[in-house]
């Protein structure tokens, strides 16, 4: 089995290096094969949300892995209209108890609501003194959020979830967070697939015998970002896993790197609008 590699955040916590993402796993009996798949081979990391409705399911896949609890790292988020103080800390107590856990190990802010991003910081570092989470983070943050909530936390983001792939690799951002210690976690790592017909990758998937996504989710790791891609898939699942046996050189890496578009896939932080 394939032992995916951890990086230590500023605390101390070991955070997998690669997890299972579970968005639009609305199908109850896919959702809890696609996670029980995942932790078989070897996954120990899954990310929800409140919004994705399927917390529960985690949950369930938890309970009935043969994994004990300490080896999972669980993220979960508050959403947008559950945000603010009270509300957040009300939006956690719904999470811990849909997922049917004693503690998570990150919560995140889903997106930085204007009005609200600061308080529901402050909320997430309360349940981190509480212990009822391993480590306080935020998602979809750009510089500007994370400078309003370092002017009041007394514990900064240790994580930024961020939509980042080859087509749109933030190195400003990137820079940002890692000169103030936050580990970056990529959603849509693969560019919801968007990208894997790139010629670019395409040739160095057959210059190193490996899938277009098992190349990305490389280059991901080898510039120190957290990935969680998506799939319901059993194969793609354990092929997404399959990217700690090769390595690419500088030169692949350089060739990745110029394909940058500054193309997103999904909402700009400063102007995401969401009708639920």
């Amino acid at each position: 089995m394939t032992i995916i590699p951890s990086k230590i955040l500023s605390n101390g916590v070991q955070m997998p290096y690669l997890g299972l993402g579970v968005y639009k796993m609305t199908d109850r009996e896919e959702a809890i094969l696609a996670m029980t798949k995942a932790l078989e081979v070897g996954y120990r990391a899954i990310d929800t949300a409140a919004i994705y409705g399927n917390e529960k399911e985690v949950g369930e896949a938890i309970k009935n892995a043969n994994v004990s609890r300490e080896e999972i790292f669980v993220t979960t988020k508050v959403w947008n209209n559950d945000q603010g103080y009270d509300n957040t800390l009300r939006a956690f107590e719904t999470s811990l108890k849909n997922l049917g856990l004693e503690y998570v190990d990150l919560y995140l802010t889903h997106w930085p609501v204007e009005d609200k991003l600061v308080d529901t910081y402050r909320a997430i570092e309360r349940l981190y003194d509480e212990k009822l989470i391993r480590v306080p983070g935020v998602s979809n943050h750009h510089a500007h959020h994370l400078e309003k909530i370092f002017a009041k936390a007394n514990v900064q983001p240790m994580v930024n979830q961020i939509e980042l792939h080859p087509y749109f690799s933030q190195v400003e951002l990137r820079a940002f967070c890692n000169e103030h210690n936050i580990a970056v976690t990529a959603w849509s790592p693969l560019g919801r697939g968007g990208i894997l017909q790139d010629e670019v990758i395409t040739t160095i998937a057959s210059e190193v015998g490996k899938t277009a996504a098992q190349v990305i989710l490389r280059w991901h790791y080898q510039q120190d970002i957290i990935t969680i891609p998506k799939s319901v898939t059993p194969t793609r699942i354990e092929e997404n896993m399959q990217i700690f046996d090769f390595e690419l050189s500088n030169e692949q890496l350089a060739k990745i790197n110029h394909i940058n578009k500054d193309q997103r896939f999904g909402q700009n932080p400063d102007t995401f609008h969401f009708d639920f």
